[in-house]
């Protein structure tokens, strides 16, 4: 995807056009950061949050207000990485646009027309190529959350389909599956099965499940069966990086700080990235 484009000509258009209202409204705008144009996504804060400023030395506050010509945001800084439709992306507070907002404006926005774009979190390579060389599963963990069952749309396997008929069943709720099967050789096709609907939902776990792991099963050379654990929501790539907001002089230096982590933690990063996604080196 040619994304300097794209930011190029979201940098000129009118904050209508930038803009998404659905479940929450969004609007995107461009950083340029060190030559290089990046997004900002911004969540409008509802008009009827409370939000208030003090004062700590008279420990006085005030509500402060919006206005029609004026709003309250969250941001999240985005990176488009030159390899892979890799993004870096840091959130600016708890309630700043994730990933899947980005997902949502960017096919609402049509920037690339024709085209329906996924976003969800790169896992590491090591993880994935454990569920591929696997003989079975001997034991299941997942654990969904609520207004989290949409993620499994569009899999067929057991697992997600359990798992959809519970929240269908009793609506908004969280959800725990744990499934075993017991040892013995006579259960081999029971626990490959485990593991084929495993497979079926490991994509989209990071983004529909707050806990998923599984006990599989590797047939070692010397003929005996060994386990492992795995987590498949806890393996994406991830990074913590303590962001500057203001420099020595008092001035604002949030963006910039931002921009400086993503793009650190993405050079970092870049063989297991590139390797996730299939993008060679060089």
């Amino acid at each position: 995807m040619d994304w300097d484009s794209a930011l190029s000509d979201l940098a000129t258009a009118s904050v209508e056009d930038r803009m998404v209202a659905k479940e929450v409204t969004l609007v995107g705008s461009v950083a340029t950061v060190r030559q290089q144009d990046h997004l900002l996504l911004h969540r409008v804060k509802d008009a009827t949050e409370w939000l208030s400023v003090m004062d700590w030395g008279t420990g006085q506050w005030q509500e402060l207000e919006q206005n029609a010509s004026r709003g309250f945001v969250d941001t999240s800084a985005i990176c488009f990485l030159p390899f892979g439709n890799v993004i870096g992306l840091m959130q600016g507070s708890v309630s700043a646009p994730s990933h899947k907002a980005l997902e949502t404006w960017l096919n609402e926005l049509h920037l690339f027309p024709d085209t329906r774009l996924v976003v969800r979190p790169v896992l590491s390579k090591a993880e994935v190529e454990r569920l591929g060389t696997a003989q079975g599963a001997s034991r299941i963990e997942i654990r969904i959350g609520s207004h989290k069952a949409s993620a499994l749309r569009g899999r067929n396997g057991r697992l997600a389909s359990f798992l959809r008929q519970a929240q269908e069943a009793y609506g908004d709720i969280n959800v725990t599956m744990i499934i075993s099967v017991p040892r013995g050789r006579g259960r081999d096709a029971d626990r490959q099965a485990l593991l084929a609907d495993l497979r079926d939902i490991a994509p989209v776990a990071p983004d529909a499940a707050a806990r998923a792991q599984a006990r599989l099963v590797f047939a070692e050379a010397d003929g005996v069966e060994r386990s492992r654990l795995v987590e498949l929501t806890e393996h994406h790539i991830t990074a913590k990086r303590r962001v500057s907001a203001v420099d020595n002089d008092g001035n604002s230096i949030r963006i910039l700080s931002a921009v400086d982590a993503i793009l650190d933690v993405a050079a970092e990063h870049e063989s297991e990235l590139r390797a996730a996604v299939g993008a060679d080196l060089g």
